[in-house]
């Protein structure tokens, strides 16, 4: 059905719209309620409930919190209950281990003070923070589209039709997107956020900055046995089973109630179209330093995500007429140090301060130039300005010349304020970077034990996934001829390996082989959208509340 013959859309009217009930969003929220109790604040979910689609490491540096709310560690529901109690630091080859002493790590990788925990449950205590304080959270609805007035100006989005058939017609259980209107809207989508790309698109946000840069993050949450229970033990390790010229690392925190998270990052700058990250993963597990960690233990939970990991360089333009971008829709991880968090947060609250103080000025649907000045200016500028060499370096030099770099020109950022680098670029986007598979070596990956490595349908289904099956498909193909030519002919199917879903394969049929899209397993981590080497595939938000459902992760 053409647009302009369904019914027209119900709408609602805030003074500031937010996108996302990720740690960015919801601190932006709160501190607009905290400064002015009278603001109507609106976040728009498209979770099936606030938390289900967070994931992360995640030791969370708590500075951010320690702004939003000072007295948190007072509040018995404070999610964050086990603070980092040791932090280790390893190079793995095939057999063995090398660990790292901590004096060498440059003093900004040092997690003294930090916390291990889920910031998923953190978003859930937020969300409860944020509607105590009269925010209106909508989970299960997703923002799909965005508005504009008649000078170009956001303002607001509207969330997806639910009950489209497969075949883009209205079903029997129709009803009609909602707008929400905003005389401000903060976007915070995460990595690669469907609206966050349009607008940096729209507005030439990226213009004079360096290609973004993403990595995608595969995790586990396991139960242990209680005789390899560390509380508040951290551990990073880079190295096998990735070859040199492969960037990525690995990380292995043991939270409480007997808990312990595994994840692996690769970053998706990669060459060899053969190379699964996910099979990287399950390989590393194997590993002797994880294996003894692992066995005896139950595996509850599986998920993965794109990870942002440009850093300073890459940064677009965050104001536009209208709103802003926060959090990881703007880029603020800090990657050495695998955290984004804790920037979330700070850049949702200084969104938040910049867009209240436009408000009371009367303002509406211009730039909040503040924010963008007083990123850069602030702390988040400096938490990204140490290591903004720290990623190119990687790429350019390879894994162990490029942290021995990376890690001398930390220690000079921070002694003396200084980079023997200069500032570095990146170069290439990530989808440019896979080589023909005529020019690549294949990886025989070991079958999975059932012990600490498993198959990838098994791991989908502890990721709690589900998707309305009669709706259409969310990853959007522009060019099925040239996905065979080129994807399938020139680089022998890569994104059968480089999504950690199992959402795409090419099948034999009547001769020929077809691209199929198994939807109904996305996780959402937007690979597909980051690494296809034609950029043919976009993923768009599918009807509110499908996807991932993550507990504790």
């Amino acid at each position: 059905m053409d647009a302009a013959e369904l019914p027209e859309r119900e709408g609602m009217d805030y003074d500031v719209v937010v996108v996302g009930a990720g740690p960015a969003g919801l601190a932006a929220a709160i501190r607009l309620k905290q400064l002015d109790e009278n603001l109507s604040v609106v976040v728009v979910e498209k979770g099936s409930e606030v938390g289900a689609h967070i994931l992360s490491g995640a030791v969370i540096d708590p500075i951010g919190l320690d702004r939003l709310f000072p007295d948190w560690r007072e509040d018995a529901d404070a999610p964050l209950k086990t603070a980092v109690t040791e932090d280790r630091f390893y190079l793995l080859g095939p057999a063995g281990s090398l660990r790292l002493p901590n004096a060498v790590m440059p003093p900004l990788m040092n997690n003294h003070g930090n916390y291990v925990g889920s910031l998923g449950n953190v978003c859930r205590w937020l969300a409860g923070k944020a509607e105590a304080l009269g925010v209106e959270i909508y989970p299960g609805f997703a923002a799909a589209e965005l508005l504009f007035d008649g000078n170009g100006a956001v303002t607001g989005v509207a969330t997806g039709d639910m009950g489209i058939g497969r075949d883009g017609e209205p079903g029997p259980n129709f009803a009609r997107g909602m707008e929400l209107r905003g005389k401000y809207t903060l976007f915070a989508e995460g990595a690669r956020g469907s609206l966050s790309k349009q607008l940096i698109a729209r507005y030439k946000l990226d213009e004079g900055r360096e290609p973004p840069k993403f990595g995608l993050g595969i995790k586990e949450l396991w139960q242990l046995d209680p005789a390899r229970h560390k509380p508040g033990l951290v551990q990073h390790s880079f190295g096998w089973p990735l070859s040199s010229d492969t960037g990525g690392g690995s990380f292995l925190y043991h939270l409480e109630d007997g808990q312990a998270v595994v994840g692996f990052v690769v970053h998706l700058n990669y060459s060899n179209p053969y190379l699964s990250p996910f099979e990287e993963f399950q390989r590393f597990k194997t590993h002797p330093l994880i294996r003894e960690q692992l066995e005896g233990g139950k595996r509850l939970s599986y998920g993965a995500r794109a990870i942002t990991e440009g850093g300073y360089q890459s940064v677009p333009r965050t104001v536009f007429p209208g709103g802003a971008l926060i959090g990881c829709a703007a880029g603020f991880v800090n990657v050495p140090r695998i955290k984004g968090s804790h920037n979330a947060v700070l850049s949702g609250m200084l969104a938040a301060e910049e867009a209240a103080a436009a408000l009371a000025q009367g303002r509406a649907q211009d730039e909040l130039e503040g924010y963008e000045t007083g990123w850069r200016a602030g702390e988040i500028g400096a938490d990204l300005w140490k290591v903004r060499n720290v990623k190119p370096l990687w790429s350019k030099f390879g894994t162990y010349v490029g942290i021995a770099l990376g890690g001398l020109d930390m220690w000079a950022n921070t002694l003396l304020k200084w980079s023997p680098f200069g500032t570095l670029r990146h170069g290439k986007p990530d989808s440019d970077t896979l080589k023909p598979a005529k020019d690549s070596r294949k990886i025989a990956y070991p079958k999975p034990d059932g012990v600490v490595s498993f198959d990838r349908l098994s791991s989908v289904f502890l990721s709690n996934t589900n998707h309305e099956e009669d709706q259409p498909v969310h990853l959007k193909v522009k060019d099925m001829a040239l996905q065979k030519r080129s994807e399938h002919d020139v680089y022998a199917g890569p994104s059968n390996r480089y999504c950690p879903a199992g959402v795409y394969e090419w099948v034999e049929k009547d001769g020929e082989e077809v691209f199929v899209i198994n939807a109904q397993n996305c996780v959402h981590c937007k690979t597909c959208d980051i690494k296809d080497p034609n950029r043919n595939i976009t993923w768009v938000t599918p009807e509110g509340g499908g996807g991932p459902n993550y507990p504790n992760m």
